[in-house]
């Protein structure tokens, strides 16, 4: 038996997420079932993260088990040639037989674009959550610096939500401009669910001066998630990579 791996890059706009759902189109349902066409078997995958309805991806993980002895070469082109245009296979390896895309995974990477500009480019409108007013991108990357280390993210959780544990841990964490864009890049062994859009949301607020680095702060260990800004938009979300 094979463990094959696979990293997708993807489009999440059209999709209700990754995980599947009946009746919905999400990501886990197309890649299953292009592979199920080209291995002619069923197909039990293990994602390394569940990205939410509108979110993209440059690096998402996956694994599954064939006995198959098709090609990498050959199933990665078959793929590409079969999945939908807004899904794409980056890279095919084998992996032993007890690696797991979800439970080996080290971090997480996730980027939020911001484009801080009067207009919204076209091209850009569905990667990206326009702010046509002046932020101070410098306080925000200040104030982001926070949540380094180990927290309980409760104010930034889906609200009435729970989890066994709301502690995570986050790597690193900054706030970078480049001309017009604002990148919002956080690294954790894991997140709750839109944490990083909800973090984003709070940012903003400090950044347009409706909140001071201190109140940024005191959400934070308020643990309240009533007392955050608004969830930034899907559509700006990018998982970046997952490290192993």
């Amino acid at each position: 038996m094979r463990n094959i791996v696979l990293t997708l890059s993807y489009d999440g706009t059209a999709y209700h997420g990754w995980q599947y759902q009946p009746d919905l189109i999400t990501i886990e349902q197309v890649v299953r079932e292009s592979l199920e066409k080209i291995l002619n078997h069923t197909v039990k995958i293990y994602a390394g993260a569940r990205t939410d309805s509108g979110v993209h991806a440059f690096g998402q993980v996956i694994n599954f088990h064939t006995e198959r002895e098709i090609s990498l070469t050959s199933l990665k082109k078959g793929l590409n040639s079969v999945f939908p245009h807004d899904v794409r296979v980056n890279e095919a390896k084998e992996a032993d037989s007890l690696f797991h895309a979800r439970y080996d995974a080290k971090s997480k990477v996730y980027i939020y674009i911001i484009v801080n500009a009067s207009h919204h480019p076209p091209f850009l409108f569905r990667y990206s959550w326009q702010i046509p007013y002046t932020i101070n991108n410098s306080l925000m990357d200040e104030t982001i610096h926070s949540i380094i280390g180990e927290h309980d993210f409760s104010s930034f959780k889906k609200k009435e939500e729970e989890y066994q544990n709301h502690m995570r841990r986050v790597l690193r964490a900054g706030v970078k401009k480049r001309g017009n864009f604002i990148y919002t890049i956080i690294e954790a062994t894991g997140f709750l669910r839109y944490m990083v859009r909800n973090i984003v949301g709070t940012l903003v607020w400090v950044g347009t001066g409706r909140l001071t680095k201190e109140d940024f702060n005191k959400i934070l260990e308020s643990r309240d998630r009533i007392n955050a800004g608004p969830m930034a938009p899907a559509k700006g979300l990018f998982l970046r990579r997952i490290r192993y």
